[in-house]
């Protein structure tokens, strides 16, 4: 037999003598894993037990690259809600614990992307790119991290920006019973941020997955998904997720707050968040309260909504505002869960079925609906004109109800009627045609200087898109000062007057030619 080599030789040595080291300076370490099984399966939720180490809110792994949540942590097991379909599990399936707590990706890469609380794609636009990662539950900015609310939230509709108006920091309920636009008010916010440097997180929970198609193509259309990210549980989605919804869209709106930028977030629906806690609480078999709910129904929103804030300077002023939407039923507003929100909440706007039924939309009932932070916020051009406009409607929801009656109105009750029924001509507006700024404001000078009181009722909306087109003939000074938080002086009132007069001169009754009397010569 031929001999090998000699550098062949070498070779073989130097291998054999790195292998050697190797072997010589490997420790094996050992990897504990805690590890359970599965006593029961039912709807969304798993009892284990075996895990004696786990903690409240960690994340246990299950067969099928399924997780949940340890909910229940009792002495013998612990109840844990699945986040997934739970179809293949069978009781004595192992669990392992992961160590974790349940997180979702964040950062840009999710901007103009539709996904589910656990960070997947629902848009079949491939993964999400993501920048990191934070814990769905975190706990809420200190009072001294804070900052007064002071910029305005503009929503493009002239009912809640100069009588309700929103800041930018501030909890806003929007309520009302169902099918009464609940939705839309939120929507046409979120349209309205365009160009206002302001990022939204529509968070859409429960709802039908025609529903929220429908939405995600509006957004798309107008071109608002180049600055939303779309969360997204469907009704037919197991509890686990809906409960977890919220939390990860606040988390995802938290990243950008922490950043220095101004977030809006919608949570569309509370009503189905909280139904699918109370699912979740009565299956782990925790102790029913008033109307079913489990006695902590007040703490899981409580803690969502403090959430939203103002930052101060030092932590870069970003802002998240929130605006949880929640259904009524028979326009009961003393229920559980809605005064639970109210009393979160700084104000609210609620909806009333009687303005919708008359075709008064957005039906947003203003001697219901209060804003208790936003009014600091407002701009000094709408809080000019917004006390007054606000008292005149509110003498005309009371006369109304006695004209019904058929008495007979003096002069002075007939006028307050006669200009509460174009106040609230004025205030209805069409679903996805916000109002920018200058146009509202014209509006609003035109409506209290009384200026649309001679235009015959139906062709208030005709005048007002004619007051809204008036509004681009402003100069460039007075807009400015619109946006600059300063006081209209008198030379700008009468401007804004007389672009007005002319715009609805073609509206008044004289300007209308009359019919010659029949028989003249």
């Amino acid at each position: 037999m031929d001999r090998l080599p000699d550098d062949l030789h070498a070779i073989y040595a130097r291998a054999f003598a790195g292998i050697g080291r190797a072997r010589d300076a490997f420790a094996p370490q050992l990897t504990p894993r805690e590890v359970g099984t599965i006593t029961g399966v039912s709807v969304g939720i798993a009892k284990v037990s075996g895990l004696p180490g786990v903690g409240f809110d960690e994340l246990v792994k299950f067969p099928g690259d399924l997780y949940g949540i340890a909910f229940n942590i009792d002495e013998d097991e612990i109840g844990v809600v699945l986040l997934g379909d739970c179809q293949h599990l069978e009781a004595g399936d192992e669990v392992e614990r992961t160590g974790r707590v349940m997180d979702v990706p964040v950062g840009d890469g999710l901007i103009g992307r539709v996904i589910d609380p656990r960070g997947v794609a629902l848009d079949g636009k491939g993964p999400v790119a993501s920048s990191a990662r934070l814990p769905i539950e975190r706990p809420a900015p200190p009072i001294l991290n804070r900052a007064p609310v002071t910029v305005p939230l503009q929503t493009g509709l002239l009912v809640i920006d100069a009588l309700v108006p929103i800041g930018r920091g501030q909890r806003e309920l929007i309520l009302g019973d169902r099918q009464t636009g609940k939705s839309a008010i939120a929507i046409d916010a979120i349209l309205n941020q365009r160009d206002q440097n302001v990022l939204c997180v529509y968070c859409a929970i429960g709802q039908r997955a025609a529903s929220v198609a429908k939405v995600v193509a509006n957004l798309r259309e107008k071109g608002a998904m180049a600055y939303t990210v779309v969360v997204v549980v469907e009704g037919n989605d197991p509890p686990g997720l809906a409960y977890i919804a919220p939390y990860a869209a606040t988390s995802i709106a938290e990243h950008f707050t922490e950043a220095g930028r101004d977030v809006l977030i919608v949570y569309d629906d509370l009503t189905h968040h909280a139904r699918a806690y109370r699912e979740l609480s009565l299956l782990l078999r925790r102790p029913p309260g008033r109307e079913a709910f489990p006695g902590d129904i007040f703490y899981i929103h409580s803690r969502l909504l403090e959430r939203a804030t103002h930052l101060g300077p030092d932590f870069h002023g970003g802002s998240l505002t929130a605006l949880p939407i929640i259904e009524t039923e028979a326009q009961d507003i003393s229920a559980y869960i809605p005064t639970n929100l109210i009393s979160i909440t700084d104000g609210q706007i609620y909806l009333s079925p009687t303005l919708f039924e008359l075709g008064a939309l957005p039906a947003v009932d203003v001697g219901k609906s209060v804003s208790r932070v936003g009014g600091q916020a407002q701009r000094p051009a709408y809080r000019a004109v917004a006390g007054d406009l606000k008292l005149a409607y509110a003498q005309f929801s009371e006369l109304e109800s006695f004209a019904k009656f058929g008495t007979r109105l003096d002069d002075h009750t007939r006028q307050v009627i006669d200009h509460g029924q174009r106040i609230r001509a004025v205030l209805k507006q069409p679903e996805s045609e916000p109002a920018s700024v200058p146009e509202q404001i014209v509006v609003l000078v035109a409506l209290t200087g009384g200026l649309l009181d001679p235009v015959p009722l139906d062709k208030v909306r005709a005048a007002e898109q004619a007051l809204r087109q008036a509004a681009g003939t402003l100069s460039a000074e007075i807009v400015k000062r619109f946006f600059a938080n300063e006081k209209l002086s008198e030379p700008d009132r009468k401007a804004i007057l007389d672009a007005a007069g002319k715009a609805l001169a073609p509206f008044r009754p004289e300007a209308t030619p009359k019919p010659e009397p029949k028989g003249t010569p």
